[in-house]
């Protein structure tokens, strides 16, 4: 047989397609109602299990976790980096992950072999089914091995409430996400790169599922629901565009080059160096911390002496302010003569109970040397020493908190101790393992199961409750800056006065303005400044956190009086 007087088989491929691609609806070998029954079933399955998944949390009242649901037919890796999130936090042993994974495994395969059958173009030949779920459960287990760890990392965040890791576990989604899409679909697929269509569908994918978490997180009620189905039917859509994309692609750029391995590859080596970096997101520099209230004198308005809690990882060599009414909290403790000593970056790790109590005794120390009422300064892991010594022992002549770039609503997760099983156990193992390789060029050893870790993961309930609650007889202020709305689920995060401006992790200090808000708020001055866009980028990162771990479930939290955020929206609040 002959088209257009030369024999079929001698016409390239690249011409066929073309063909079948441009060929209309109701053409020989399209049937316009098969495919019409195709799309329709790709439809429903793929707004079934977001539907499912966003009607159980509801009905259990899981409110800081609704954002997740639409995640539950993504194009991958979405799909696997939601499963895995789950998985990691909600295992209690080592034989429920390993069941878990295996499950969560196998139902992804299968289920992204319907979908991609459904969603594949009616004028290409079909695989068949077996090749199909073959295929799509390779594609599972790849990449389970290449998504766990940054879905661990994501874990992590939750533990310490710290942006930068849940910023740092969300660019190899968008690296891998068109590279997986041809995986499920062809067997060359790690070979070239892929088509812009291919990449430009799969990112369209994942900043449909960014607003669909925030569009839940802000309906009220059951219509999260509603909303969670409808994303699951643009999910279908976007299945159906991206398998086209992959099945008939327009030009493969690099057709014998091994993309796909490097690009994987380089994801896993990234899960190390996302973990190196995160140093800096925790307020440490490895080095002195100088706000200007230390270079500076204190204003005659400011009846405080001051003492400065640095943050993670920050060291000092004993240079002391230039105003003798402030000083810096140490966390080696005093000296003979009830002054601070000098401490390395190490010293910083201890846990929140042991700071709070040498800070209790410097607070007296400087109390009884200047005679005057304490405001203590904080950064970071220092507002987070502040607000424990606050709850933990009596304030005494502490009158006056400032918390930089404190943890919001830290301690969402748990892992337990080495040698211990327990809710993310394999979570744990998992961050040891990045940690210690991450640690081998590094002078300054971060561990996963360092004393200040342990301490939040050990009283979660109030680090997740009350760190921005007030205190009675203390005046109290947070200066946030709004990527740290990325760091607590949507809802409520603070009872005290705010004060919010565009920054990262620790960098709102050293700016004029906030010197100033600083300076009047010690003054007595009433200070605050929240921005409307705070709650919107809470909401916009609410589909990309891990699922808080609920504390009823946890026996080392049982027994505690607190309240959850997790399933309330709100803070400070007695269980």
């Amino acid at each position: 047989m002959a088209t257009d007087g030369m024999p079929l088989r001698a016409i390239p491929s690249h011409r066929r397609l073309i063909r079948e691609i441009l060929r209309r609806p109701g053409e020989r070998g399209v049937d316009v109602g098969s495919t019409r029954r195709r799309v329709v079933a790709l439809l429903v399955l793929a707004a079934l299990p977001p539907m499912l998944e966003g009607g159980l949390l509801m009905a259990l009242g899981f409110h800081a976790a609704r954002g997740l649901a639409p995640q539950a037919t993504a194009v991958w890796p979405y799909d696997s980096y939601h499963d895995l999130r789950w998985l990691l936090v909600y295992h209690d042993s080592w034989g429920a992950f390993l069941l878990g994974l295996v499950t969560v495994t196998v139902a992804r395969g299968m289920l992204s072999a319907g979908l991609t059958a459904l969603a594949w173009p009616a004028g290409a030949a079909r695989p068949a089914w077996n090749w199909l779920v073959r295929r799509n459960l390779s594609v599972a287990v790849l990449a389970a091995l290449v998504i766990s760890p940054w879905a661990a990392l994501s874990v992590a965040f939750s533990a310490v409430s710290l942006s930068w890791y849940l910023f740092g576990s969300l660019v190899p989604m968008l690296v891998l996400a068109p590279f997986l899409a041809r995986a499920g679909v062809a067997a060359g697929w790690w070979r070239g790169l892929p088509t812009i269509e291919l990449f430009g569908w799969s990112s369209l994918n994942f900043l449909l599922l960014t607003l669909a978490g925030a569009l839940i997180s802000s309906v009220p009620g059951w219509w999260a629901v509603g909303v969670a189905a409808l994303t699951g039917v643009a999910n279908g859509l976007l299945w159906r565009r991206a398998v086209a994309a992959a099945v008939l692609p327009a030009r493969v750029r690099l057709p014998r080059l091994p993309v796909a391995p490097i690009a994987i590859g380089l994801a896993v080596v990234g899960a190390v160096w996302a973990e190196a970096l995160v140093g800096i997101a925790g307020g440490g520099r490895h080095g002195p911390w100088m706000p200007p209230i230390l270079s500076d004198r204190l204003s005659d308005r400011v009846p405080y002496a001051i003492i400065v809690l640095s943050g993670h990882d920050s060291g000092w060599d004993g240079e002391p302010a230039a105003d003798p009414r402030v000083e810096r909290f140490s966390y080696r403790g005093l000296d003979a003569q009830s002054r601070p000593l000098p401490y390395p970056p190490e010293a910083t790790h201890r846990s929140l109970d042991s700071s709070s109590a040498l800070l209790a005794a410097q607070v007296d120390a400087l109390h009884h040397r200047t005679g005057r009422p304490i405001a203590l300064f904080g950064n970071s892991e220092g507002s987070m020493v502040a607000r424990t010594y606050l709850e933990r022992l009596p304030r005494g002549p502490v009158s006056a908190v400032v918390m930089f770039s404190p943890l919001v609503q830290a301690g969402r997760t748990y892992y337990p101790p080495p040698g211990h099983e327990g809710w993310g156990v394999a979570a744990g193992w998992e961050l040891r393992v990045l940690f210690w390789l991450a640690n081998l060029p590094r002078p300054i050893k971060d561990h996963p199961d360092e004393p200040f870790v342990r301490s939040v993961l050990v009283d979660a309930p109030f680090y997740r409750n009350r760190i921005l609650c007030p205190v009675p007889g203390v005046r109290m202020i947070a200066f946030l800056p709004t990527v740290s709305a990325a760091e607590a689920p949507p809802g409520e995060y603070s009872r005290i006065p705010v004060y919010q401006e565009p920054a990262f992790h620790g960098g709102l200090i050293g700016r004029r303005a906030v010197e100033d808000r600083v300076e009047a708020f010690l003054a007595g001055e009433p200070v605050a400044q929240p921005r409307r866009e705070y709650a919107l980028l809470q909401q916009l990162g609410a589909a990309w956190q891990a699922p808080p771990l609920v504390l009823a479930l946890n026996p080392l939290w049982s027994a505690t009086r607190e309240g959850d955020p997790a399933l309330t929206g709100r803070v400070c609040e007695p269980r």
